[in-house]
């Protein structure tokens, strides 16, 4: 719509012929204003968060754009020689610019109020606490679906006297089971501040079973007095945890970064390797190529992980971890073992969306459902797409875990790399992994 409307601006003012190209002169402005438009635009967060963005912060962000915009272009053209445009271009360009935009975000906002619950995906939730606040809560975020929640119900031990056509669903202690149960994965806490003790335990059973644990502080008439901490929320919002990764953007990056990265992997390498190792592999022991086991994945889901085979064939490949000197292992299998080489099939799981290029390192079944119940958070990494390499293992956290306390230092790095994630991080894990891969790891049997 701007480049429409400076074109059609230029061809009104006489300056160009819709027939004939442009100057390189004329390309350059394009470019700059181009330029300016992009900047205003980020600068006032246009195109942040347009479907759930209320109609009249939109608007106001289209006009505050649209007035730094010309701000710009009218005093840049005084200045700059290469924006030499007539008064008559400035306002007809003005002028057409401002209606399409102000035209397609009025169609934009008549087309989101129609079509924004297929648009947004919402997340169902429950809250904790039948309290005023609680209660209001609940009918605000129901009442406001373009922010992505959907609350199920209420839990307290005690019944209050009027619930607003609000949902009780039962007691506290009876809410992680009635979550397990539906697959809600997000609760919301609104118990007062002097029930602490009890809050923090259930922030740790939420923990243990994968539950997103959000705390609402208990702020007296916080609805009355519109104590906001976003664009989008009417009260506050506390977590215990930083996630980077659940802003769908991030996740999005992560992905792209993921696909790209196992396609150069998967081509450049693999499409030779795997014959090469596969007679290798073959040659040294009998049994298949490739060893696919279940792990763990994202959310706890099992799937298929799949390595070159390095141990012969036996019956303790699911429940027992490699150990240094173990006979299990083949000749070619100790070479692929030094080299993390037999890793490289994983990236055919990062393209089918099972694994990420970097993240925790997914464990077998059996390893899961032990370590959750002695290690304090262990489920918490089961929130992140497992990885084929993470920060745990640059840190030389990899390998067999023999004691209890390598396995909480490895779920440790874990939850720092969940709450630090960046897309920096995980170029800088992949460097470290292939710098680790050719000087050899001590870890690596």
């Amino acid at each position: 719509m701007l480049n429409f409307s400076i074109i059609l601006a230029l061809h009104l003012d006489g300056t160009i012929s819709l027939t004939n190209s442009l100057s390189d002169l004329h390309k350059l402005n394009f470019l700059i204003l181009n330029l300016f438009w992009f900047y205003c635009a980020k600068l006032i967060g246009l195109y942040s968060n347009v479907l759930k963005r209320d109609a009249g912060p939109t608007m106001k962000d289209t006009a505050l754009t649209l007035f730094f915009y010309f701000i710009s272009i009218y005093t840049l053209s005084n200045y700059f020689f290469f924006l030499d445009f007539s008064p008559g271009f400035l306002i007809l360009s003005s002028i057409f610019i401002t209606f399409l935009i102000v035209a397609w975000k009025f169609y934009f906002l008549a087309l989101r109020r129609a079509q924004r619950r297929f648009w947004v995906e919402r997340t169902r939730i429950v809250i904790l606490g039948a309290n005023r606040a609680g209660r209001e809560i609940s009918k605000y975020l129901n009442a406001n679906p373009q922010l992505g929640y959907k609350v199920e119900g209420i839990f307290d031990d005690y019944v209050p006297p009027v619930l607003e056509g609000q949902k009780l669903l039962g007691k506290i202690e009876d809410c992680f089971n009635y979550m397990k149960t539906t697959g809600i994965s997000e609760v919301y806490c609104v118990l007062p501040n002097k029930e602490i003790s009890r809050i923090k335990l259930l922030m740790q059973e939420a923990d243990k079973l994968m539950i997103r644990f959000k705390l609402v502080p208990d702020i007296n008439d916080f609805i009355e007095h519109n104590v906001f901490t976003g664009k989008n929320l009417k009260f506050s919002l506390l977590t215990h945890r930083t996630e980077p990764l659940e802003n769908k953007a991030n996740e999005v990056r992560k992905r792209i970064f993921d696909v790209v990265f196992s396609l150069l992997v998967v081509a450049g390498l693999l499409s030779w390797l795997i014959p090469i190792l596969g007679l290798m592999i073959k040659w040294d022991s009998k049994g298949p190529v490739f060893f696919k086991q279940l792990r763990s994945g994202r959310d706890n889901r099992p799937f298929y992980c799949f390595k070159f085979r390095t141990m012969a064939v036996n019956y303790d490949a699911d429940r027992k971890q490699t150990q240094k000197g173990d006979a299990r292992v083949t000749r070619v299998g100790a070479f692929l073992r030094k080299t993390s080489m037999d890793e490289l099939p994983q990236f055919i799981n990062v393209l089918l969306g099972d694994m990420s290029v970097v993240g925790p390192r997914p464990h077998m079944l059996k390893h899961t459902e032990d370590y959750s119940v002695l290690i304090d958070k262990y489920m918490v990494r089961q929130f992140l797409t497992p990885g084929i390499t993470g920060w745990a293992q640059v840190n030389g956290f990899r390998g067999e875990t023999k004691e209890t306390e390598s396995m909480s230092k490895r779920v440790e790095a874990d939850l720092w790399y969940l709450e630090n994630w960046s897309l920096f991080l995980d170029i800088r894990i992949v460097l470290l992994t292939v710098w680790q891969a050719m000087k050899g790891s001590e870890n690596a049997y």
